[in-house]
Formats: structure tokens, C-alpha cells, sequence
């Protein structure tokens, strides 16, 4: 009988936090921002009983961002407030596939696995739970953010081990930014008097006639990215110098869906001969072939570099860093770098700007067989998908870091576009939750038709231009970097290198055999006397004439064109 009136009283007591609890909200976090509909979160209108405070590790296997706890910054604080969850995040240091193979030979790994260009390894080692039962169950958001792109993540076993880092929601909206490019000094565009520059040989006579100007300053025409996979960085170019977008490996017939390497065409020969002259010539920095990422992006901010390739989303950092400084001090803008649209003739349309296109399906975040609590991550991953949480994490909290017109749009005043510099990326916790996460894509709208990404949106786009960047955008009589390029072109296969491929397949195998040739040739063809060019070419494609090129190209194209049915 005392049992029971315990009982009972205990039952009543819990009653009563319940109807407290659900009376009090989702209000913990005192924010004043717009609240999305509960059709859009996939509320229910209620919340949990506020559970214990729990921690979690994350390895991220892309370098770049500082180890620490997401509770450390107000995003993560916020969000720990909502679901008691924290995340000690881990970032690469080194090289990948060493990492993952010690987690893998111990069989010791943290509770949640980004392992980026790993992922094969990562899968082949068992190392991912599956998630089919965990989003039944507790991912309301996540179903309704990624629908039926989850099915095609799924494993030759029909299981899900993975979420894809991101998913397009709502209208498209293009990036005004460049997403990637040939970028120069603006100092090397003002001396020449700002020409229009379209083609190789114009860009890298450009970088030429100004370094033989300033032999005094001790200048770096020329600097690549190696380092581990993004290897890329140096071996992508050729493609997109001949009008074609980042598909990975091969360039894709828009019109056929033919897919076709050029690992081993005469694009990349010319890019690397390109590179040989650079190098005669004492402009191609020679270090960019051992050098690693950090030491990459340290001397893209030295001032020394006139010029390189790469993906904005790799070099964010450098740009940041230097547009930082040209703000406190207006004379450094003439050290930033300005993206350029440059094909290997006039003739080609370039495309460099991302459309949409297909889910990635071979990178994504998974929980592993060593997590302690999977249903928490899942729910924190599912709460992370709120409509209410992605506007936390992309605009921060209205009033502080952004504000809301009359019209309902969302944009930054002049002095918080001043203050969200790196330093407060990263203690507002921007930094930690722009990538990597289940999310928004960037170019997603919200419920209310807002730009998920604050870069997209216009009206921030145009506020965050400082006046050099007005004037150098005006010299081209263009009011955003993508209007330098050629408008993008709707692809649903794109792109072509996030097609998943099955584990220990010739696919695999071709891109590992090929990735270690161009890892061992191309240092050899750009470093060689040029009088030996040609005879380390010729040596470089027979060992590449020894590889089932056309098995790959097959497979890819396959792959393309049951991407386009998938969506018709």
C-alpha cells in the first residue's frame, strides 16, 4: 500500500513537469527570431522533459576548422539547451587514410564519422550503424528535409549508413558569389587596367608581365593545392578549362550523357605543359607539390601569390583572412584575389557556376558501432533540421546577428556585416555549423521564401560588398562575382563524382590505380626540364593506357543517365 501512494505521487509529480514543461514551450533559449511554421519544423507543438547533459565526439575528415566543443560556441550552447546534447568535434590534422586506418585496426572510432574521401574505406570496414530504424522513429525532419534522396544513399545491402551532408529545400537560388575559378590579385587586374580575361594563355601573360614589373618583391606567379585528396585542386583544372562543371573524373555529354576521362586527353596535357613553362620560368611555386593545406592557404595570405585555381568553399579561409584586413585597412584590398571565368579558348562557355543538380551520394555523416547513445545523436541531428534551427545556424538570432523588413526579408545591417568577421564565425559558432551536418543546401529557400544561405540572399550580398568591391565589380559592369560567368546550366545527374560505388570495385579500382599515377607523373611533367616534357608524357599514358579506362566510362555513364530517370 505504501508503494502504491508512492507511486502515485510520483506519477503526479510527473504530471505536473509535464504540463509545466509543455506550457513553458520551446522558449528556453530566449531568442528573438522568426519561428517556422510546425509544418515546416515537424513539430508536434510540445517538448521533451529536458534530458541529461551528455557529450559526443565527431571526427571531421576535412582540415581547416579548430578542435573544440560545439557548447562552447552560442549555436551550440543553444542547441544544447534544447536536446542536453554536446559535441566534442575533432578536425583532420595530417593525412586522411592514416586516421581512418587507425580507427579502423583498433576498431575504435568516435560516436558520429565524417570521413569525407574515406567513405569507401569507412564503409568496407562496417564501421556505420544502420539508420533506417532510428529516422523511423525519431527523425521526423530528417525524412522531411531529405525524402526520397535517402533512398539512394542506401547500401548494396538496401540499408542506410549515412545522411548526406546537405538537401536542396524549396526554390533554387544561384550563388552571387563565384564557386570557383581562376583567381588573380586585384592588383595585377588594376595595373593592367582592368582587361577582359577569358582565356589561359591571356591570364597567365597577365601574371607574367606583372611579376616581370616587381622582380624586386620576390613574387609567386603561380601556387597549386596537392595535399592528400584534394589532389584534385591541381588535377580538375583541364575540365573545367574545357567548358565542363566538376563532375569528379570525367566530363559528361549534356546531350548524350557520354562520360569521358581526361586524365589522359591532350586538355591536360596542355594544362600540365602550361604549368612546365610556368615553372622554366621560375613562376610556379615548386613547393605546391609537398607543401600541405595549411601551409597552402598561410601563403595565399602572405601577399606573395599572384594567382591559382580552386573552389571558393577550400580557400574561404585565405579570402576571409585578407578581406578582414582590407577592411581595417582599405590599402590591403588591393591584395585580395578576384575570380575569373578562364577557359583554354574564347570560343568555350565556361562552367563554373554550380546549378542544381543530384544528391551526393557518396559522402555524408554516420554513426558509428562505438556511439554510446544513437537515438540521441539521431535526435539531435533531427532537431537540427528544424526550419527554426537551420535559420539559427545560417542567420544566427534576429536582432543580433540579422533582422527582418517589413516585407518579411531577412537581411544584416552595415555594423553586423562589420562585426561577423572569422574571429566571430567561430565564437558564434557559424564556422562549426556551416557544413558537415544534416542541413539545408545553401541555395535552399525557407518557408517563407528567404535565402537559406546569407551569402545568397540579395539584399546581405549587396550590404557585405565593401566599396572596393563595388568599384572592381563595376570596372567589369557587373554587380555580382557570378556575373562574371556563364549563367548554370540545370544537370540531375551533377555531380558525377558523388556517385556512390559499390566497395572493392573496378571503379574504386581504377580511381585508386589513377590517382596514384597523377600523384606520381605530374610533379615529374610540371618539375622536368621542358626539353623532357614530352617523354615523361608519353611514359605517364603507357602506364595509363594499362588501366580499364573504358570500363570506367561505361560504368559512369550508366550511372548518369539512370540519374536523369530517376528524377523525370
Amino acid at each position: 500500500m505504501k508503494k502504491n501512494k508512492i507511486l502515485l505521487l510520483s506519477l503526479a509529480a510527473a504530471l505536473m513537469l509535464s504540463v509545466v514543461t509543455a506550457c513553458s514551450g520551446n522558449n528556453s533559449n530566449n531568442t528573438d527570431k522568426p519561428t517556422a511554421t510546425n509544418a515546416a519544423n515537424g513539430d508536434n507543438g510540445g517538448s521533451e522533459p529536458t534530458k541529461e547533459k551528455v557529450t559526443y565526439t565527431i571526427y571531421n575528415g576535412v582540415a581547416g576548422s579548430k578542435d573544440g566543443n560545439t557548447n562552447e560556441t552560442t549555436i551550440g550552447k543553444m542547441l544544447e539547451d534544447q536536446t542536453g546534447v554536446n559535441f566534442k568535434l575533432e578536425f583532420l590534422v595530417g593525412d586522411l587514410n592514416t586516421k581512418i586506418g587507425t580507427m579502423i585496426a583498433a576498431n575504435e572510432y568516435p560516436d558520429v564519422l565524417i570521413p569525407d574521401a574515406a567513405m569507401e574505406e569507412v564503409m568496407n570496414a562496417g564501421a556505420f550503424i544502420p539508420l533506417d530504424e532510428l529516422i523511423e522513429e525519431h527523425g521526423p525532419n530528417i525524412k522531411r528535409v531529405y525524402g526520397n534522396k535517402l533512398d539512394q544513399m542506401r547500401s548494396a545491402d538496401g540499408k542506410l549508413y549515412i545522411l548526406p551532408i546537405a538537401a536542396q529545400v524549396g526554390e533554387f537560388i544561384p550563388d552571387p558569389e563565384a564557386g570557383a575559378g581562376f583567381w588573380i590579385q586585384r592588383r595585377v587586374l588594376e595595373e593592367a587596367g582592368y582587361p577582359v580575361v577569358k582565356t589561359l594563355d591571356q591570364y597567365i601573360k597577365l601574371i607574367e608581365d606583372y611579376e616581370a614589373k616587381h622582380k624586386d618583391e620576390k613574387l609567386t606567379g603561380l601556387i597549386s593545392l596537392t595535399h592528400d585528396w584534394r589532389f584534385f585542386a591541381t588535377a580538375n583544372p583541364p575540365m573545367h578549362l574545357m567548358g565542363y562543371p566538376n563532375d569528379g573524373n570525367v566530363m559528361i555529354n549534356g546531350d548524350t550523357l557520354e562520360a569521358k576521362t581526361y586524365a589522359g586527353d591532350e586538355a591536360t596535357k596542355k594544362w600540365l605543359k602550361t604549368l612546365n613553362d610556368l615553372n622554366a620560368k621560375g613562376l610556379f611555386d615548386k613547393a605546391s607539390f609537398v607543401d600541405n593545406y595549411d601551409q597552402y592557404i598561410a601563403k595565399l595570405t602572405s601577399h606573395n601569390v599572384l594567382g591559382f585555381f580552386d573552389y571558393k568553399w577550400q580557400v574561404d579561409n585565405a579570402l576571409n583572412v585578407l578581406k578582414d584586413a582590407a577592411r581595417k585597412d582599405p590599402s590591403l584590398d588591393k591584395y585580395r584575389y578576384f575570380p575569373l571565368p578562364i577557359t583554354f579558348d574564347e570560343s568555350i562557355t565556361d562552367a563554373y557556376i554550380d546549378a542544381e543538380g543530384g544528391v551526393v551520394t557518396n559522402r555524408g555523416i554516420g554513426i558509428t558501432v562505438s556511439a554510446k547513445d544513437p537515438v540521441r545523436i539521431i535526435e539531435y541531428f533531427d532537431n537540427l533540421l528544424k526550419e527554426e534551427n537551420q535559420i539559427l545556424t545560417s542567420w544566427g538570432i534576429k536582432g543580433e546577428t540579422y533582422e527582418v523588413n517589413e516585407e518579411g526579408r531577412y537581411y544584416r545591417t552595415q555594423e553586423q556585416i562589420d562585426k561577423i568577421n572569422e574571429a566571430f564565425n567561430e565564437e558564434f559558432g557559424f564556422k562549426y555549423y556551416s557544413w558537415n551536418w544534416p542541413m539545408y543546401g545553401a541555395n535552399s529557400t525557407l518557408s517563407d521564401g528567404n535565402a537559406k544561405g546569407v551569402a545568397i540572399q540579395p539584399e546581405v550580398f549587396q550590404m557585405s560588398l565593401t566599396e572596393a568591391d563595388k568599384a572592381i565589380l563595376g570596372k567589369y559592369g557587373v554587380q555580382t562575382y557570378s556575373q562574371m560567368f556563364a549563367k548554370p546550366v540545370f544537370r540531375p545527374w551533377y555531380p558525377a563524382w558523388g556517385f556512390a560505388k559499390e566497395q572493392n570495385s573496378p571503379e574504386i579500382m581504377w580511381e585508386t590505380k589513377k590517382d596514384e599515377l597523377t600523384k606520381k607523373y605530374y610533379p615529374k611533367m610540371v618539375l622536368a626540364d621542358p626539353g623532357k616534357f614530352e617523354s615523361v608524357w608519353e611514359e605517364y599514358m603507357k602506364e595509363f593506357g594499362k588501366l580499364d579506362t573504358a570500363g570506367y566510362e561505361k560504368w559512369t555513364t550508366e550511372k548518369a543517365k539512370a540519374k536523369v530517370e530517376a528524377v523525370k
